[in-house]
């Protein structure tokens, strides 16, 4: 029986082939797309999942008054191990850059951790070389993945080979880890042993509570309940021990799933790379709405040239076939369709996936041996088919066998009213998805275009390491001495990545029992001037005044938790980590954070320690300024190579996941656009056909061109001017849902709904212009022969 059914469904594809192409295509083009977002969903909830023990791995946050950070103190853990037996291990990370060396080739690291030995125990990424107990217990070790040891080592064995670190020690690769899997929220080149800097760390050998600098993870005892009101339990618990340890911090902690880490909502201090759970509940939404839209193609079409298939339904009734047996038939001739365009879709998916990786930024890729794959397509594929054949199968199996012998299909009705909204849902859909496309862009060009409280063109950045820590006047003096390097400041953290904060800061008047954690950026006389800031009130740091090395310089927004103005802040006293100063400053507020987050209070000491030398460059003298500054470090930094990176590539690279985000959106909205649009050509050609005696008739009266393809559009005209009043209120609230994210941000105005209305309406009339003009300019004669 399905094997009639399965040809009979190929031979009605052979016979109308142009209604075939655009069933099949546009439910490739639909499936393709969905596929594509649900790896992309997929691989974003898939986060951490590979470790063995992920289930029990918990990262300890830390939670305060008006900020929550993902960094912890060096020594809570074993202090929580030791009063805790539900605890079985624990481990600490650090991220840092070092300089590695083997033979006479050097390349400063920035993917690195120190890492307890408990990392081993906790953690599931693969050794492939290495003995697993042993492999972080020296304290002169290093373990190395796949890729390090082919770019230090080539193809030789790197067990037991020495690299040099920063010049000075020397550090054995006793393991090497495969390569860290894209989805890790921990991405890293090497790990290095926690106990190689317990000497010299402060927080490490005075196992200090109250710093908060490392990342802090347990693995709980499997016997132990994981429901909620026992962690939570535990986290009142370890607030308690901490209290104890150190009695003058408001802080409380909170035990985050290792899985849930990615897409939870993010803190201070959250490693690169981390994801968005509200982009993933949009592309997932998407996903459905485009494979929707596709579905409503073939159930439109198929409802449409009803007509065509009446005569076969009829003769088919009075031959005996039950209206169950018709319903089979239209669903396995849909699903034969669905599964047609399945294997066409997977071959887009094939085709397009390196293209939709270079958008989304990730490296997805395809299983074919993953027989859940398969399982997953092939749900999708039946229950497309299923769905989109449901009412076609229906309608058309309910046709009275007498009434369409006699040739009287169009008084059945029925089927108007519904392929009418099914077009209305499918533009609803698209112009829902036109109106977020052009709030991103603008979002996107509000977020480029903004004036972070500085000028970000032109400043490029050099990191103070190795010996030009000790060589600051020498550097500052050779900086001085060119035209292209004079106009630099030496700052502490980057306003692109403020990373310093304390508790510690007072002044007078200040409520006793406040705890707010306030960002510190240490700065030189020449940052104002440098950065091109503007001054509320007072002055900048001056060499002519000695005692400015104990002074501050404060932001507008700092002036307000004070409880001052700009006019009475000048000449205030202020405390930082107990150094007595004076404001003598006040800075107009600029970002150090994304324009999701509000600007926060800042106070700015004197510069002493150095870390950033930030030039700006004279207009299209960048490339010998970077000359300037290469000759330089080589002079005073030899053992290090030279790095430099922009202020504004960094501001960019903030916004990324934006970027990205707005890219794929705007992909997968062209796409059900275009799906939308190849329905409603289809559907166009079939009303021209179906009207092709009426048009005929009114021609030899008189009508026009124009007012024959006026009578053709307006009915879809209508139609989509009901998915435009439906779909306003829609968009307006998506949007600004979304723009509610961002502490600054756009105003949508009435014109991006007008400009979307009337691109709705342009895109409908020129999809529906080509048939509906070929229909109005047949000679009638022609026509009025067509039975």
């Amino acid at each position: 029986m399905f094997k009639t059914y399965f040809k009979l469904a190929y031979r009605n594809i052979i016979k109308d082939k142009a209604y075939s192409l655009i069933n099949i295509s546009g439910l490739a083009i639909g499936l393709a797309a969905s596929i594509l977002i649900l790896l992309w969903v997929q691989n974003e909830l898939s986060y951490d999942k590979f470790h063995k023990n992920a289930g029990q791995i918990y990262r300890i946050n830390s939670e305060f008054a008006d900020s929550k950070t993902a960094a912890n103190s060096a020594g809570m853990p074993a202090g929580l191990k030791a009063e805790m037996p539900v605890i079985k291990n624990t481990v600490r990370l650090a991220p840092a850059a070092v300089l590695l060396e083997t033979g006479n080739r050097k390349f400063e690291e920035k993917r690195v951790f120190y890492a307890d030995a408990g990392f081993m125990d906790i953690f599931s990424f693969p050794l492939v070389k290495g003995d697993r107990s042993t492999a972080l217990k020296q304290a002169d070790c290093v373990l190395i993945t796949q890729d390090m040891a082919t770019k230090y080592f080539g193809n030789e064995d790197p067990i037991g080979k020495v690299l040099r670190k920063d010049n000075k020690e020397n550090v054995v690769i006793t393991g090497v880890l495969a390569n860290i899997p894209a989805n890790s929220e921990l991405q890293f080149d090497f790990i290095l042993p926690m106990a190689s800097i317990a000497a010299t760390n402060n927080d490490l050998k005075n196992n200090i509570w109250n710093n908060f600098n490392f990342y802090d993870y347990i693995q709980l005892d499997k016997s132990f309940d994981l429901s909620a009101p026992n962690l939570l339990k535990l986290e009142r618990q370890i607030d308690q021990i901490f209290q104890k340890h150190s009695p003058g911090t408001k802080a409380t902690f909170q035990l985050q799933p290792l899985t849930k880490i990615h897409l939870a909502p993010e803190r201070v201090g959250d490693l690169p790379g981390h994801g968005n759970a509200l982009y993933v509940n949009i592309f997932f939404i998407i996903a459905i709405l485009i494979l929707v839209v596709a579905c409503i193609n073939f159930m439109n079409l198929a409802t449409a040239r009803s007509a065509r298939r009446a005569k076969e339904i009829g003769l088919r009734k009075v031959a005996g076939a039950v209206r169950a047996q018709l319903v089979l038939q239209f669903l396995s001739e849909s699903v034969f369709i669905s599964f047609l365009s399945l294997l066409f879709a997977f071959v887009l998916v094939y085709l397009f996936l390196p293209v939709f990786n270079e958008l989304a930024n990730r490296k997805l890729t395809i299983d074919i041996s993953d027989i859940n794959l398969w399982l997953s397509l092939f749900g999708i594929a039946l229950l497309t088919g299923l769905i989109s054949g449901s009412y076609p199968a229906l309608f058309l199996s309910g046709f009275n066998p007498v009434k369409v012998l006699k040739g009287n299909v169009r008084s059945m009705g029925g089927n108007l009213l519904f392929r009418n909204t099914l077009v209305v849902i499918q533009f609803t859909v698209s112009i829902v998805l036109l109106v977020g496309t052009l709030v991103i862009y603008n979002q996107l060009k509000f977020i480029r275009e903004r004036n972070p409280g500085f000028e970000k063109a032109n400043l490029l950045y050099i990191p103070m390491t190795g010996d030009i820590w000790n060589k600051q006047q020498a550097l500052k003096n050779e900086l001085k001495g060119s035209p292209l390097t004079s106009d630099f400041s030496i700052i502490t953290d980057l306003p692109t990545n403020l990373e310093s904060w304390t508790f510690n800061v007072k002044w007078d008047g200040k409520d006793p029992r406040s705890q707010t954690t306030i960002p510190v950026m240490g700065v030189d006389e020449d940052f104002i001037h440098t950065f091109r800031m503007k001054l509320v009130a007072g002055r900048s740091f001056s060499s002519a005044f000695k005692a400015d090395s104990n002074n501050y310089l404060v932001n507008e927004k700092m002036l307000t938790i004070m409880g001052l103005n700009a006019a009475t802040a000048v000449g205030k006293t202020l405390r930082l980590w107990g150094n007595k100063g004076t404001i003598i400053g006040v800075v107009k507020d600029f970002n150090f954070k994304p324009v999701q987050q509000t600007i926060e209070p800042l106070v700015m000491p004197f510069n002493q320690k150095g870390r950033f030398i930030v030039v700006r460059t004279l207009p299209g003298k960048t490339s010998a300024t970077i000359q300037a500054l290469s000759k330089i470090s080589q002079e005073l930094n030899p053992a290090y190579p030279f790095q430099f990176d922009f202020i504004d590539q960094d501001l960019a690279h903030l916004y990324k996941g934006e970027q990205q985000m707005g890219n794929i959106f705007n992909l997968f909205a062209i796409l059900g656009i275009f799906i939308s649009c190849l329905g409603l050509y289809g559907l166009s050609a079939f009303m021209a056909e179906q009207r092709t005696k009426e048009i005929g008739v009114r021609k030899v009266l008189g009508a026009s061109v124009l007012n024959l393809v006026y009578l053709l559009s307006s009915g879809i005209t209508r139609l989509i001017l009901i998915a435009i009043v439906i779909a306003i209120p829609l968009s307006w609230y998506a949007v600004n849902s979304w723009l509610a994210g961002f502490a600054y941000h756009i105003n949508v105005s009435w014109l991006v709904f007008f400009t979307v209305s009337l691109a709705a309406l342009g895109i409908a009339w020129l999809t529906v212009s080509y048939e509906s003009v070929k229909a109005a300019i047949v000679n009638p004669i022609k026509s009025l022969r067509t039975e």
